[in-house]
C-alpha cells in the first residue's frame, strides 16, 4: 500500500505476546504496525525501517517499549534494504535502485539523490564514499556517494547468482549471492572489483554480517553458516546452526548472532565457539521475519506486518568456558569496523606465552602508536585503537609474537 492510502499503525505492548510463542528468555517489549517491513538499520536512537510498499519509515526507539514513527519518505520503488551513514539513509529500493535520503532531521527525511541500478536493489552497505548495492541478477554495484545529490556508479561485479545482501570490511565486500553462496570481492579499486574468494553455501545465501574475521551468512533453509574469512582469498566454513525456519537476515553483536528466521521469528545463537554455534533463545512470531539489527540488549526485527523490538538479555548466559580450548596458532584478525571513524578493534590469538607487540604505522612506515607491548599467556585477546587525534588515511597494524609477524591494513575515514 503506497502512502496516500489508509495505513493503520498500532503500537503493541506486552499484550502482543499472546500472538506468538517465546522461549521465556526473549521478550517482546515494543511493536509498531507496518505494511511489509523487510529491512532495518539503527543510528543513535532511531531505527530506519525499509517498509517495501511504504518506503523508509523513521522510528524513534529511545524508549524500546514505546516506538514512535516520527517521519517517512516513499521512494518510487519497493524498499527492501537500508543502511545509514552519517546523516544519510541509503535505501535499496528494488526496481528503483539506490535512493539517498537526508535524515539529519529524522522527522523530515528528504530524498536528495538516487542511482537507478541495472537490476533489483535488495541490499546495501556503505563504507567511506561508496555504497555497495546487492542488485539481484546484476550483481554488486559500486556507487560513489561522495556527493549524495549525484550518486554515480563506478564499478560492478557479477556472477551467475542473484546478489541479495552485502557487508563491507577493510577493502572487501562480502556478498550473499543466492545460489552462488558467499562471494568475497576485493574493492580496493572501486572501478574494478575483483573476486578474491568464495564459499558455496548449501542453500541460497540471503544475508551476511561480519565480526572478528568471520562472516555469518543467513542461508535460507540451511540456517546460519559461520565462515572464517580471516584470509579473504580462502573463505572456509567452520560451523553452522540449522535454524528451524528460513534464515533471511542476520546481525552480530559480541558473541551472539541474531537471526531473522522467516516464519520461525527471531533466533539468538551463541557463536563464541564458531565451530559449534548453539541457540540460547528465540521468539516465534506469527509474521515473517526478514531483517534484523541489534544494539545493546535489544534486537530490532523487520517482521513484515510489524516492526518488533525484543529484549534478549536473558538469552545471553555466562560465556562458555574456553579454558580447555587455547589457540594453536598465532593470528591477527581483521579490524572491525574497517574503514572506521575514530576507533576500531583488533582481535588476536596468542599460542604460547611470550612477548606480544601490536604497533600502528602510517603509510610512510612511521610508528604512530603502540596498542600492546607485554608478555601474555596463551589465549584470545582484543585491543581497541583510538585514532581520533590522527588524520584520515591508510595505516597498518603489525603483530609480532614468538617469531610470528602479520600486518593488517586500517582505513581511517573522518
Amino acid at each position: 500500500m503506497k502512502r496516500g492510502g489508509i495505513l493503520i499503525l498500532v503500537v503493541f505492548s506486552g499484550v502482543a505476546a499472546c500472538f506468538a510463542q517465546d522461549s521465556l528468555n526473549v521478550s517482546l517489549v515494543g511493536s509498531l504496525g507496518m505494511s511489509s517491513a523487510y529491512g532495518v538499520a539503527l543510528s543513535d536512537s532511531f531505527a530506519y525501517v525499509a517498509d517495501y510498499y511504504d518506503g523508509l519509515r523513521v522510528v524513534d526507539v529511545s524508549d524500546p517499549a514505546a516506538p514512535v514513527e516520527v517521519g517517512f519518505v516513499n521512494p518510487p520503488g519497493n524498499a527492501w534494504g537500508v543502511a545509514v551513514s552519517n546523516s544519510y539513509a541509503y535505501v535499496a529500493d528494488e526496481t528503483a535502485g539506490l535512493r539517498v535520503v537526508d535524515v539529519s532531521n529524522p522527522a523530515l527525511p528528504v530524498e536528495v539523490g538516487y542511482y537507478n541500478t541495472l537490476g533489483y536493489a535488495y541490499g546495501v552497505a556503505v563504507a567511506g564514499s561508496y555504497a555497495y548495492v546487492a542488485d539481484g541478477d546484476s550483481g554488486l554495484r559500486v556507487v560513489n556517494v561522495a556527493n549524495p545529490a549525484h550518486p554515480v556508479e563506478v564499478g560492478h561485479y557479477r556472477t551467475p547468482g542473484s546478489a541479495r545482501g552485502v557487508a563491507v570490511s577493510d577493502h572487501y565486500a562480502y556478498v550473499a549471492y543466492g545460489t552462488d553462496g558467499l562471494r568475497v570481492v576485493d574493492v580496493i579499486d572501486p572501478a574494478h572489483p575483483a573476486e578474491a574468494g568464495f564459499w558455496l553455501t548449501p542453500a541460497s545465501a540471503y544475508g551476511v554480517a561480519l565480526s572478528d574475521g568471520y562472516a555469518y551468512v543467513a542461508a535460507r533453509d540451511a540456517g546460519l553458516r559461520v565462515i572464517d574469512v580471516s584470509s579473504p582469498d580462502n573463505p572456509v566454513e567452520v560451523g553452522y546452526y540449522d535454524t528451524p525456519g528460513d534464515a533471511l537476515g542476520v546481525a552480530v553483536l559480541g558473541n551472539y548472532a541474531l537471526v531473522a528466521d522467516w516464519t520461525s521469528g527471531l533466533r539468538v545463537v551463541d557463536v563464541s565457539h564458531p565451530a559449534n554455534p548453539v541457540e540460547t533463545g528465540y521468539y516465534d512470531i506469527t509474521d515473517e521475519a526478514h531483517g534484523v539489527a541489534v544494539s545493546g540488549n535489544y534486537a530490532y526485527l523487520a517482521d513484515y506486518f510489524h516492526f518488533d523490538i525484543f529484549d534478549y538479555s536473558q538469552a545471553v548466559p555466562v560465556p562458555r568456558s574456553t579454558s580447555m580450548e587455547l589457540p594453536r596458532d598465532f593470528s591477527l584478525l581483521p579490524a572491525y569496523p574497517n574503514p572506521f571513524n575514530s576507533a576500531t578493534r583488533l582481535s588476536y590469538f596468542v599460542a604460547t606465552r611470550g612477548r606480544v607487540q601490536l604497533v600502528i604505522f602510517d603509510l610512510l612506515g612511521r610508528k604512530v602508536g603502540t596498542l600492546v607491548d607485554r608478555t601474555l599467556a596463551p589465549g584470545t585477546y582484543s585491543a581497541t585503537w583510538d585514532a581520533r587525534d590522527l588524520a584520515s588515511g591508510v595505516y597498518f597494524c603489525s603483530m609480532e609474537a614468538g617469531g610470528f609477524q602479520h600486518v593488517r591494513k586500517l582505513v581511517l575515514m573522518k
